[in-house]
């Protein structure tokens, strides 16, 4: 078997053992020498960035952006910090799919969800709903309430009126 090199490490002349997989000056993936050696994709490099330790369970809702540069930045943080994430457009919302415009969700691993809220400084409610009801006051239900029922007496004189 050939002997492993760093492809790093401008072809240096030492080579590692057979158990190494890393280069200990650089940290580089080692090869064997005979390999041929080209330079890694963009999705290459990116794929190293992520730990795998973040990498783990099913997608969860963790952000929301308002456009996809706002959702760029920060899947481009988080991949900083080795945490994967996807991100899609937000249903509901009508704007082609080519155009950058339009509210996005920022997705993660769930085993990279708290690493996630730690990076984005986002607080524990921020990547779930609210439940119904509770943001709005109890006088404004009620006054939205006032007003279905004036407006349905309205309806009701208007076509009582009317008939007779």
């Amino acid at each position: 078997m050939a002997a492993l090199v760093c492809p790093a490490c401008d072809g240096s002349p030492r080579t590692h053992a057979e158990s190494e997989r890393f280069c200990t000056r650089c940290g580089t993936p080692l090869v064997h020498a005979g390999a041929a050696v080209h330079a890694p994709t963009a999705a290459q490099e990116r794929a190293r960035k992520i730990q795998p330790r973040y990498a783990q369970g099913s997608l969860v809702r963790i952000a929301a952006a308002r456009n996809q540069p706002e959702g760029e930045l920060m899947q481009g943080l988080l991949l900083e910090e080795g945490v994967p994430s996807l991100m899609r457009r937000s249903g509901g919302f009508d704007v082609p799919d080519f155009l950058a415009s339009g509210p996005r969700d920022i997705l993660v691993p769930a085993s990279g969800a708290e690493a996630a809220r730690d990076i984005l400084r986002l607080p524990e409610s921020a990547s779930r709903p609210a439940p119904r009801g509770t943001g709005t006051p109890p006088w404004v239900r009620a006054l939205a309430a006032a007003l279905a029922v004036l407006i349905l007496a309205l309806v009701a004189a208007g076509l009582f009126a009317a008939i007779f």
